[in-house]
């Protein structure tokens, strides 16, 4: 199966995408993971990339989709991948699009795990992390068993400056105005696949599972 997932920042993508590889055997793409993996290994596209991040530049589209054809070239994502964070943007989807036709290639699902604004505020709002370890928490759905302290390590649990209120409000109203389009274009293509993603975790997985084995 070839998968992209959408969805706004909190909704869970990265939850889900990690059972549903564990079930499948397809790999998880994220953005960010494919440009680590390009800068670490040095390759052709991880060098170009590299020159406009160094220089604080964003990199171009083009560049982009060079990484997610080299990355998507590799052996492991023969039969097929999960793809979280691309396309963000309709040219992106374009090119996507004219990179599976050149390889004969369709995608199967675009899976919208969708949720109001006001839940995804409360979730990472209410998110703690300990800088110490890593170990994540919430304020309401798992606190640590003392108050700002971490569980495993023992030490202070924080919230990060990317989960206050002010940018998490930005991130939603970034996510919307790039995402809106990319929705419709794959709407009209018959591709998407909405989610409810206010439920728990586990309900979201299963409505996710029945929809790829249906």
């Amino acid at each position: 199966m070839r998968i992209i997932l959408v969805g706004p920042p909190g909704a869970g993508k990265g939850s889900q995408a990690k059972r549903l590889h564990e079930r499948f055997g397809i790999p998880h793409i994220s953005t960010g993971d494919m440009f680590r993996k390009a800068l670490r290994e040095k390759t052709p596209m991880g060098l170009v990339a590299k020159t406009y991040m160094d220089s604080g530049a964003l990199v171009p589209d083009d560049v982009v989709i060079g990484l997610v054809e080299e990355r998507l070239s590799a052996d492991d994502c023969a039969n097929g991948y999960m793809l979280d964070g691309y396309p963000r943007t309709v040219a992106q989807a374009d090119a996507l699009e004219a990179l599976l036709k050149k390889w004969g290639h369709k995608l199967d699902h675009v899976i919208n795990i969708s949720s109001r604004d006001e839940v995804v505020v409360q979730r990472l709002t209410g998110r703690r992390t300990c800088l110490n370890c890593g170990a994540t928490y919430h304020t309401m759905y798992n606190p640590p068993k003392v108050d700002q302290v971490c569980d495993v390590c023992g030490e202070e649990v924080v919230q990060r400056e990317d989960d206050s209120e002010s940018t998490v409000l930005n991130r939603l109203d970034v996510y919307k105005k790039q995402t809106e389009p990319l929705l419709n274009y794959y709407r009209e293509r018959g591709l998407l696949r909405n989610i409810n993603g206010e439920q728990s975790i586990d309900s979201v997985y299963m409505d996710v599972c029945r929809l790829l084995e249906g």
